[in-house]
């Protein structure tokens, strides 16, 4: 009972040194509003955050009438709603003319920025305390070495530990005149991907105009290029993995757009030129269930998966059942009326829905990156949609290997005589298939939905490249698309850094060509009956 009664006495002690302050800070110029600070911080403590925070976001205000320190929050219908910047406390929607902003100066911003890094430091988790020494670390000085150190002998937390002693090191590098001292400092830094210490250490082994080395130490500048040398080759090897990772990634976009055209040309030997439209409408499918569920957008992909492949299937179905069904056998017809199909799905969304794309919100969940170190991260919604194109390789193999479906969708793909011959209904397989391959497409749009526009047009951008993987793969062979697609991911990757997107899109096609002329049926072509 004492230990709390005396808390509560010095929280209304504190109360009482800071309200000066905070009168002071409302009616202060910006060249004396620092000096104000140091002292809410001396007095204040922790407890300063919050108006640090809003300080430095441009948010403080207070109340003319009696100089309540309070904070402006904008809610869902773009009104201006305020609070007590300590108790939180709603004091709602204010007149303009009731309140007054407090402002700032980049010179203010600085020390603001410096000061909650100095608190975070002190007194955060280990994510704030991680977050505190990479911003003093931008710009250190010898106050801020003086912290860092001292907050160095009671950091328990290895990651913060290990980015103090780089800011010291860094520090002692850029201003230490003894060899042993600059030595200690770049073996401190050895294996650091961070460009400041990169820069650091370029800084070292550079010229004066009169052709001269800045660092006179031989010793120094061997350490140094020897350690330059080292980073310079890590980057290269991450650099490598980057473009495959980012390769893959567009591989697996072309396998989703790719694998519902294999099986569909496999089956039925139909280039369906609307393909791209069952893509573009799997992402409008989602565009919608987020309209119905504006409150669960964490969860709206889980229903948008299967809604979209049932409408997408729906459509397809009904495609192959009023166009291509009358048109069997006749492959050139079937191409321009499926290119006509195409025409007039994306006249009707420009119609009924918008011409301009449609914003689909991604899930908190897959956004932002997963950082391995500074130069390399991999984005979490590329992560999901490699893996989800994986998924929906494998069950779709599972499908056909260990289903009745599957078993007649092969029958038919190596000889449709025979298979109806055998009781095999090939009008329903066809139907079937044609729905399978059109929901896949639909289920494509989901995932495409998270990493570009949605707009009628964005079925045509990967039409193109779902025929080269399928051409390229070897027509109807899952495992061949699914190369097929990776390979071409990759090599669009490589390529482009040198080439330019579009270069490099035109080399991998001329590639195609003439790899189809020496293997017509590309690099996994069917054998037995089904080559025939």
């Amino acid at each position: 009972m004492p230990s709390s009664t005396s808390s509560t006495s010095t929280n209304v002690q504190t109360a009482e040194n800071i309200a000066p302050l905070l009168t002071a800070l409302t009616k202060a110029k910006l060249s004396k509003s620092a000096k104000i600070l140091v002292q809410l911080e001396q007095t204040g403590g922790t407890a300063m955050l919050p108006l640090f925070e809003q300080m430095l976001n441009g948010k403080l205000y207070y109340q003319r009438a009696d100089a309540q320190i309070i904070y402006q929050v904008k809610d869902s219908n773009d009104t201006k709603q305020y609070f007590d910047i300590f108790s939180k406390a709603p004091l709602g929607a204010l007149d303009s003319s009731l309140v007054k902003k407090i402002r700032v100066n980049s010179k203010l911003r600085t020390h603001l920025k410096n000061t909650i890094a100095r608190i975070q430091l002190n007194h955060g988790n280990d994510e704030e305390r991680l977050h505190a020494v990479i911003k003093l670390t931008e710009k250190l000085t010898q106050a801020s070495i003086d912290e860092l150190s001292a907050a160095l002998k009671t950091e328990v937390n290895g990651k913060v530990r290990e980015a103090i002693e780089k800011a010291i090191a860094l520090y002692q590098l850029q201003t230490s005149e003894d060899t042993p001292s600059k030595l200690i400092a770049i073996a401190a830094l050895s294996g650091s991907l961070d460009s400041k210490v990169r820069n650091a250490l370029l800084k070292l082994v550079e010229k004066n105009s009169e052709g001269k080395y800045i660092e006179k130490d031989r010793k120094v500048r061997v350490a140094v290029q020897a350690e330059l040398k080292r980073i310079d080759g890590r980057i290269k090897i991450f650099g490598f993995i980057e473009k495959m990772f980012f390769g893959l990634s567009a591989g697996s976009v072309l396998l989703l757009a790719a694998i519902g055209l294999a099986i569909t040309f496999g089956v039925m030997g139909v280039f369906n030129m609307a393909h791209g439209e069952m893509i573009m409408i799997g992402a409008y499918t989602t565009y919608g269930v987020q309209l119905l569920m504006p409150n669960f957008m964490e969860y709206s992909l889980f229903v948008a998966i299967p809604a979209a492949f049932l409408v997408a299937g729906i459509v397809g179905m009904i495609i192959e059942a009023t166009v291509i069904r009358h048109l069997h056998g006749r492959p050139l017809e079937t191409l321009l009326a499926t290119f006509g199909i195409s025409l007039i799905l994306q006249q009707a969304v420009r119609s009924f829905i918008s011409a301009t794309n449609r914003p689909v919100v991604t899930p908190e969940w897959m956004s932002g990156s997963l950082e391995i170190n500074p130069i390399f991260s991999l984005t979490y919604n590329r992560i999901y949609i490699l893996i989800f194109s994986l998924i929906v390789f494998f069950l779709l193999l599972t499908i056909l290997k260990k289903t009745a479906l599957g078993l007649h969708v092969r029958a038919v793909s190596q000889n449709r005589a025979m298979a109806k011959s055998l009781g095999i209904r090939t009008a329903w397989v066809d139907s079937m298939t044609f729905a399978l391959g059109s929901g896949i497409a639909g289920v494509a749009g989901v995932a495409l939905s998270q990493i570009t526009n949605v707009g009628p047009n964005m079925g045509q951008d990967y039409i193109i490249g779902s025929f080269m993987v399928v051409v390229f793969g070897g027509v109807g062979n899952l495992f061949g698309t699914l190369v097929g697609a990776f390979s071409l991911g990759i090599a669009n990757k490589f390529l482009e850094p040198a080439t330019g997107a579009v270069l490099a899109n035109i080399l991998v096609l001329v590639f195609i060509i003439l790899f189809i002329q020496r293997r017509p049926k590309g690099l996994f072509p069917q054998k037995g009956r089904a080559a025939d």
